[in-house]
């Protein structure tokens, strides 16, 4: 027997197999080049080129590198045994007539090398090409221009042969566990496992039932975006977990029921159409759970990247109102009016003017919300509630506000103005601390806080007597033992824009800025005064680094969405060839016992609408379902624009409805070429 002969049985054999095998191996050649160019754009020396949020692009697409990665162990695997499942009954064809099993380990062996090597020499050389089409999508996303040249990734091109070496070998020795542990008679039914009519277990859908109940409630009651954020990942647990659940359990469960309708299952369409997917649902599940559970990923990823992306200019415009924004901490009457001293000779010498100025002094506090109090004693505050609901209040005097708002409003001892605009109808006292205040007034509006505005809480404005109440509530903060007056956390903002909109004109005035600091200091000094810190804020670095985070979630998110429905397709395209195998005895019985052809053909349409449609409603309603939890968080990062995100949402819907029939409409003719 020639050396060649298994290297050339493997080629053969792959090559007579090619409607199973080339849409696996195309599948890999993309996951490889999927993984090498995000690998190598994070790594990329063009993005510090780009000088706009450099870093938290970086951290995105690092981020993306674990999600491919994660993604081909899982995925490949799952493909595998589909390619199995169909190459079993070959394989114990060969052990009948007289291979023995390590003699099928070698062909199976040289098969996995053969498409091993394919797929890592095209997905690497197609990674390569398609990379720098990739970094100059990025670059435009960003609204960046492009730096000339092409680049490489060795470090990613090593990683992509060790992670997928790795996973190509594992592949290998699960193969040779099922060929080493099955008899040939199993071998030569490998094809039709799986037939006997599984269970109904209504406790195991009644468990998907609740899990996935549990998940649309927590999605749907959560309300503070902390909260949202935190119980994220517990929502999306049990709706996969239910998703799975209530396909491999609850989906027979329900077959049976309407199997014990008489009326509606003797009837010719629905009696073929149900028995068949009650005979094979154990076997279907668990893939049209997978395609439920990436069409999910798909819609919520694609939707709530784009309204992002759309909507950065209003999350801007929200969280940082002005262009420059200086803020002092300290015990200081005049830092203020020092500081302006200073700038207006900043601003003469570089011929620059400013307008919609905000000066002002005020508190930001962190509190917490338990049985109905606000809590900033952090002495007392629950540190371990992780869903606590917390929120920012701001405290400023009625002098101030007056001047800053132009009102007139007058307060009394004990009585506060609030600003709360999630609450419209509060009751006229407002506990904070330890005290109860007299609300006299719930106001509508309150001065620009970009230090508020930037946390990740419910934003709450208390506008207080006088600065002596100010510093009573500043002292209520404190944590026991610290009640030193002389220290406070008391801040004045000053900020402005600019009238000419230059970013280099901005630059210049902050670095001009930044170099007389250390004289403020002194100068507060020598006036009496204290200054422990001073902050500065300049919208254009600030935007820099958003369009960095949301042009890179947005960048991961399509080419993630593309990956899945990628993995999407190759599910369908399987599933559809299994289907077409198992029917097709079946359906050549039914010819024979006297159905016609166009009742089979529109029998099989039935059965195969309902299997492969349905993770699409339920991917349909998991997304509705998400949505209120998905805006919640999005507020997080300033996109208050609800009506954008439920427009992005749809338009992801419709569009992966449209491309989810096409994938189906493909697929289905090769399940009708196998049956017929």
């Amino acid at each position: 027997m020639s050396k060649f002969f298994y290297a050339k049985l493997a080629a053969i054999n792959i090559r007579k197999n090619a409607r199973i095998y080339l849409p696996y191996l195309l599948t890999c050649i993309f996951t490889v080049a999927a993984y090498y160019m995000m690998g190598a754009l994070s790594v990329n020396p063009g993005i510090d080129d780009l000088e706009i949020g450099s870093g938290s692009l970086r951290v995105t697409l690092g981020l993306g590198v674990w999600v491919v990665s994660l993604f081909a162990c899982i995925f490949i695997f799952y493909t595998n045994s589909f390619l199995m499942k169909r190459r079993k009954k070959e394989i114990g064809l060969y052990n009948v007539l007289g291979m023995g099993k390590g003699h099928l380990s070698r062909m199976i062996f040289y098969e996995t090398v053969y498409l091993a090597v394919i797929s890592l020499v095209v997905g690497l050389g197609l990674g390569i090409l398609l990379d720098k089409a990739a970094f100059l999508t990025l670059a435009n996303l960003m609204q960046a221009e492009v730096p000339l040249g092409f680049y490489v990734s060795i470090g990613a091109m090593r990683s992509a042969v060790i992670l997928f070496g790795v996973l190509f070998f594992l592949i290998f020795l699960n193969s040779l566990r099922q060929i080493h542990l099955t008899n040939p008679i199993e071998l030569l039914r490998g094809g039709q496992l799986g037939e006997k009519e599984p269970k109904a277990r209504w406790l195991l859908a009644l468990i998907g039932a609740a899990m996935l109940g549990g998940g649309y409630w927590i999605a749907v009651t959560i309300t503070n975006p902390v909260q949202a954020l935190t119980l994220f990942f517990v929502a999306v647990i049990l709706v996969i977990l239910g998703t799975y659940c209530l396909f491999t359990a609850g989906s027979i469960a329900i077959l049976k029921l309407l199997r014990k309708n008489r009326s509606f299952y003797y009837k010719a369409n629905h009696f073929i159409a149900i028995s068949g997917m009650i005979y094979r649902m154990k076997q279907n599940a668990v893939g049209l759970a997978n395609i439920c559970v990436l069409s999910t990923m798909v819609l919520v990823m694609v939707s709530s990247t784009f309204s992002m992306y759309i909507g950065m200019e209003d999350m801007m415009e929200k969280t940082y109102p002005r262009d420059m924004e200086f803020l002092f901490q300290g015990d200081s009457e005049d830092v203020t009016e020092i500081f302006e001293g200073k700038l207006e000779e900043i601003l003469e010498q570089e011929n620059a003017e400013i307008e919609n100025v905000l000066s002002y002094t005020y508190l930001n506090t962190s509190a917490q919300k338990v049985n109905d109090r606000y809590i900033i004693d952090p002495s007392n505050q629950d540190n371990g509630m992780a869903v606590a609901e917390y929120c920012t209040i701001t405290v400023v005097t009625l002098e101030e506000y007056n001047r800053i708002m132009g009102t007139q409003k007058s307060l009394e001892e004990g009585e506060i103005l609030l600003y709360y605009p999630e609450e419209k109808n509060l009751d006229s006292v407002f506990p904070l601390g330890e005290e109860d205040w007299k609300v006299r007034e719930q106001i509508t509006e309150f001065p620009d806080n970009m230090q508020a505005n930037v946390m990740m809480t419910t934003h709450i404005g208390v506008v207080v007597k006088d600065k002596e109440t100010l510093l009573h509530i500043d002292q209520m903060r404190k944590w026991p033992g610290t009640e030193d007056e002389t220290t406070t956390e008391l801040e004045s903002c000053y900020s402005f824009d600019l009238k000419d909109h230059d970013p280099q004109l901005e630059e210049r005035i902050s670095d001009k800025v930044t170099y007389f600091f250390s004289s403020l200091y002194q100068e507060v000094a020598e006036n009496g005064g204290r200054l422990d810190m001073i902050r500065y804020y300049q919208k254009s670095q600030e935007e820099a680094l958003v369009m960095g985070l949301v042009g890179g979630l947005l960048f991961v998110g399509v080419f993630l969405g593309a990956l899945f429905i990628m993995a999407t397709i190759l599910i369908i395209y399987y599933k559809q060839i299994s289907e077409g195998y198992d029917d097709k005895d079946r359906f050549t019985i039914m010819e024979k016992v006297g159905m016609d052809k166009r009742e089979i053909r529109r029998t099989i349409r039935s059965q195969v609408l309902t299997v492969f449609f349905l993770p699409l409603i339920m991917a349909g309603i998991h997304t509705a379902f998400a949505f209120p939890m998905i805006s919640r968080i999005l507020q997080i990062l300033a996109l208050q624009n609800v009506g954008l995100y439920i427009l992005c949402t749809v338009i992801s819907y419709l569009a992966f409805v449209v491309l989810y029939s096409v994938i189906y409409m493909l697929t289905a003719r090769t399940y009708y070429k196998i049956v017929s």
